[in-house]
């Protein structure tokens, strides 16, 4: 379990003051100038050697990531984006940072921007997030007024300006490129890559997207070493992760805890265990609703971190747990998955757009009853059609949750199909 003096955000729920006195209380801010003397190549080192991965759903190496910007400018400005559109089913983690301890985001867009050569950050914020805006905003203004952001950004010698764009509620819009189209004024579109973010990507100009937790962890790990955020968790799936547990739990929460905890460890101690006791659990989708599904036998010897659960063909996601009892009937829980994901297409890709409906019609029968048992495996053989064969992820989200589904509870999905065939019958 992780102790309290290893806990990265320090007011997760609001208990203490969320205001620049209050975070400077807390250790933040502390230093941030000689952080930033010690140079872009020992930050992006310090980063590496963190092992910290990205941790907005995909995972990717952060200080790797990081070194794709150019070293040297070819006249065109840099920047970072944080991705603050937080649209993914489940997923609330971004929200707590950025309305209960916005400085460690601030912080944070300071020095990573200052590592890539950024002098500005974009912060796009979801668009039902009204509140955690105003909060952020408040935080920057509070930021500039004491020197912290602007000229000469907390003394460190570097020229530094943060922006909040409010987006407009689209799902689409927190894939990278789609949101790097809204953010220049045209619709919520993924482009084609290449060209990468790194080499053109806000106005065409070498551009890093990184998520809001990934940003906010980064003044505390160069503070503290890097080898000490490498300490947590498995080998490959360092530091400390932030969890959103909701669903069929005693106490659905939000937690900071260690990589690679095991998943009834996480479900018992901070949300007073599944409804109805452990053995009355029926699955849990383990990472944001867009990874698979796994059924209680594999979730009693899970591991949070991104390698175990792909191992199992699921996902560590966004780390948005949510759990289903017994009482689920999982096969709607998955149809209305399917529903929000054709809603969230941008249509721009022919599998996607045609295949997230009919996956979604498909779906609709089989929660009525009224599919030929044949549709379940012609449903799967859709989903590979889509998975892959897309511009942006869209399309894999719209398949895995049904793929799992089909994976793990194809016996429940016919036992449904024989039911109400022998209910026609005996009509």
């Amino acid at each position: 379990m992780l102790s309290d003096q290893d806990r990265i955000f320090t007011n997760l729920y609001g208990m203490h003051e969320r205001s620049l006195a209050g975070a400077r209380t807390r250790g933040h801010w502390d230093g941030t100038a000689g952080i930033i003397g010690r140079g872009r190549d020992w930050i992006v080192e310090e980063m590496k050697a963190s092992g910290l991965r990205g941790r907005g759903g995909a995972g990717f190496p952060t200080g790797l990531k990081w070194s794709f910007m150019p070293k040297e400018s070819d006249g065109r400005p840099a920047y970072l984006v944080v991705n603050a559109d937080e649209s993914e089913p489940g997923t609330c983690k971004d929200r707590e940072i950025m309305r209960h301890d916005p400085h460690t985001l601030i912080e944070g867009c300071l020095i990573a921007s200052f590592a890539m050569g950024a002098h500005a950050c974009y912060i796009y914020i979801r668009g039902e997030y009204i509140r955690e805006r105003e909060a952020l905003q408040a935080a920057v203004d509070e930021c500039y007024e004491a020197g912290l952001l602007g000229r000469d950004a907390a003394g460190s010698g570097w020229d530094f300006d943060l922006y909040l764009h409010h987006g407009a509620g689209a799902y689409i819009c927190g894939e990278e490129t789609a949101l790097l189209e809204s953010l220049e004024g045209r619709k919520g579109m993924p482009r084609m890559k290449p060209p990468f973010p790194a080499g053109a990507g806000l106005y065409g100009c070498p551009t890093t997207v990184n998520n809001v937790e990934s940003i906010a962890v980064v003044p505390t790990i160069l503070r503290r070493g890097g080898s000490w955020f490498a300490g947590f968790g498995r080998e490959n799936n360092a530091g400390t992760k932030i969890f959103a547990i909701s669903g069929h739990v005693n106490n659905p929460c939000v937690v900071e805890e260690e990589m690679s905890i095991p998943l009834r460890e996480l479900l018992d101690r901070h949300c007073g265990g599944v409804r109805g006791g452990w053995d009355n659990l029926k699955a849990v989708i383990p990472g944001g609703s867009s990874v698979p599904c796994l059924p209680k036998s594999l979730c009693d010897d899970a591991l949070m971190d991104f390698d175990w659960l792909r191992d199992q063909k699921s996902g560590l996601g966004t780390a948005a747990v949510i759990v289903m009892d017994g009482s689920t009937d999982i096969v709607k829980a998955i149809w209305r998955l399917s529903k929000f994901y054709k809603h969230e297409s941008c249509g721009q890709c022919t599998p996607c757009r045609e295949g997230a409906g009919w996956m979604m019609r498909v779906m609709e029968r089989l929660v009525h009853g009224t599919a030929d048992a044949g549709e379940i495996d012609m449903l799967l053989d859709v989903t590979k059609q889509v998975e892959g064969h897309t511009i942006c992820a869209l399309g894999d989200a719209a398949a895995w949750p049904i793929q799992g589904l089909i994976r793990h509870f194809r016996g429940e999905i016919e036992d449904r199909l024989k039911g109400r065939g022998a209910a026609i019958a005996a009509e």
